[in-house]
């Protein structure tokens, strides 16, 4: 492998942990340019080779949240063995059918959300509200399995799904919702990557040294967002919105 491509790459998976260890979406960046870097490998080699990146930018990001964010550890084991079963599914299911349906959904609904964050000012803003541990393990349980799915079957912006669905159903602000979903991703990324490892899709001349990069991104990019705090972490939420709707958007309308 050449090493200006390793090098673009590394530059890719920087900036693809500085964002997704803020607000998620880190794969709306790595995936498609890593993609375009890469064309001659098949793309389910280039998907299993971004997982080891990807797991460890989120691993290092969750360590800075760790030392001052409060976690839910019962609930988050529970979601976590749920989000690490079902994104194995979801990329078992990957291997045997497509999942371009799925997109035009996805498009429509992140419009929907970004209009809704928006016009609704206090969303993920105020501080979080305590639910009942019963009510928080079957919300947890949907949240994980839903979107664990999502992640080994299609993947990109996954973490911005799970701060979504943990600030609206499970009532936290984006700073610990955020720390949360990099825990609970870390389990569907194992999840997919155990899948991966089985079949041989991962090319560890590139996936180490883009680890070490997207580790790096997501190391300053959380304790960017802790020291910003959650005004901060909702322009940038909002951003990925927007980036995830054009990247829907453009396979909608291209395909």
């Amino acid at each position: 492998m050449e090493i200006e491509i390793i090098a673009l790459l590394c530059s890719i998976a920087f900036c693809a942990g500085f964002v997704d260890s803020i607000v998620g979406g880190g794969g709306l960046i790595q995936t498609p340019l890593s993609l375009a870097t890469l064309p001659q490998l098949p793309v389910s080699t280039v998907i299993g080779t971004l997982k080891i990146p990807a797991f460890f930018g989120t691993a290092l990001a969750t360590s800075q949240y760790l030392k001052s964010i409060k976690i839910q550890w019962k609930l988050f084991g529970i979601m976590a063995v749920v989000a690490f079963i079902s994104a194995y599914l979801g990329s078992k299911l990957l291997t045997i059918m497509d999942n371009d349906f799925m997109k035009p959904l996805l498009f429509v609904v992140l419009i929907l959300l970004f209009i809704y964050t928006v016009f609704k000012k206090d969303f993920g803003q105020a501080k979080s509200r305590s639910i009942t541990f019963k009510n928080s393990v079957i919300k947890g349980i949907l949240i994980a399995f839903a979107v664990g799915m999502y992640d080994g079957f299609i993947g990109p912006a996954t973490g911005t799904f799970f701060i979504v669905a943990f600030v609206s159903m499970l009532r936290m602000d984006f700073l610990q919702a955020s720390a949360t979903a990099k825990l609970v991703n870390l389990a569907t990324n194992f999840g997919s990557i155990c899948l991966f490892l089985v079949t041989g899709k991962i090319i560890w001349a590139i996936a180490i040294p883009m680890a070490i990069f997207n580790g790096l991104g997501g190391y300053i990019g959380a304790k960017f967002a802790m020291n910003k705090g959650n005004q901060f972490i909702r322009y940038i939420f909002m951003g990925i919105i927007l980036l995830s709707i054009a990247r829907f958007g453009y396979e909608v309308f291209t395909s």
